[in-house]
């Protein structure tokens, strides 16, 4: 099978999140948290070029996710899709033409079949999306502090896995946040942790699965290291020294590989 779709993460973190995934039929870009100048610069490192994208899709109105867009959509004549609940949360995003989804539909975007589907995050009406053609798929889920029964599903199975990995619950627990915001980052409607993430392989990943990316680092309760030795440990693969430096895993067989996106470096998967 030659892949169809390739997952570009331009940044993955709690100062900015930028995604790009590139389908048969052109680019979607999930989220826009950073600003144009760096959106260009690093697709430009990946060789992207972003007069190809499509569509953009909103995962939830917080500032590291939409903070980019206004600026982006005054050279952007595609499509915006983002749920009722996320187009109605902000003043400068209810002015800008959303086509609206409920948080389970599905729809075309870039030659390719996109499933949304509900997570759970402190925001009006989040959601994960699963993307698919004849004989490739890719799943997508940041800022949620558990998987519910229909992410599972969705994610189940996919060829590459975008899966928040936020913080070490140890080092969160014995960080400089303030109690609140321990409370709120661990709790149902925070963020995934190493170690939820771990748990959530054993049935998400199966043979059809190539690469896990572990998404939306914790610069504060994370290291890359920390995150991809607890995720290795769960399918049964191995740290290793990747070849641009950083921390990787691979199972004995080479048939699946966890890496980790980051706040200030791109990264294709293909």
């Amino acid at each position: 099978m030659t892949p169809r779709i390739h997952l570009h993460v331009l940044a993955s973190g709690s100062k900015g999140n930028a995604a790009v995934v590139e389908g048969p039929g052109g680019l979607v870009l999930v989220d826009c948290g950073i600003s144009r100048r760096a959106l260009l610069e690093r697709a430009g490192q990946l060789g992207l070029d972003m007069g190809r994208v499509t569509t953009v899709l909103l995962t939830h109105e917080h500032s590291d996710h939409v903070g980019g867009l206004t600026v982006f959509c005054n050279h952007f004549d595609g499509e915006l899709v983002t749920t009722a609940g996320t187009a109605a949360a902000r003043g400068y995003l209810s002015a800008l033409p959303f086509t609206l989804i409920g948080h389970s539909d599905a729809f075309e975007a870039a030659g390719m079949l996109v499933e949304a589907f509900p997570t759970s995050h402190d925001v009006a009406d989040p959601v994960g999306f699963r993307f698919s053609t004849d004989d490739d798929t890719l799943g997508f889920c940041t800022d949620t502090g558990e998987l519910g029964a229909e992410a599972l599903e969705r994610l189940s199975g996919v060829r590459i896995l975008a899966l928040e990995s936020n913080h070490d619950e140890r080092m969160l627990a014995g960080g400089r946040y303030p109690a609140y915001l321990k409370q709120r980052v661990a709790g149902p409607t925070g963020h995934l942790s190493n170690a939820q993430a771990a748990r959530a392989l054993g049935s998400l990943v199966t043979e059809d699965t190539e690469t896990v990316v572990a998404m939306h680092l914790s610069q504060e309760n994370n290291r890359p290291s920390v995150c991809v030795r607890t995720l290795a440990e769960a399918v049964g693969a191995v740290p290793v020294q990747g070849e641009d430096g950083r921390p990787e895993a691979r199972t004995a067989d080479g048939g699946l590989s966890i890496c980790c996106a980051a706040q200030d470096w791109p990264l294709s998967v293909w």
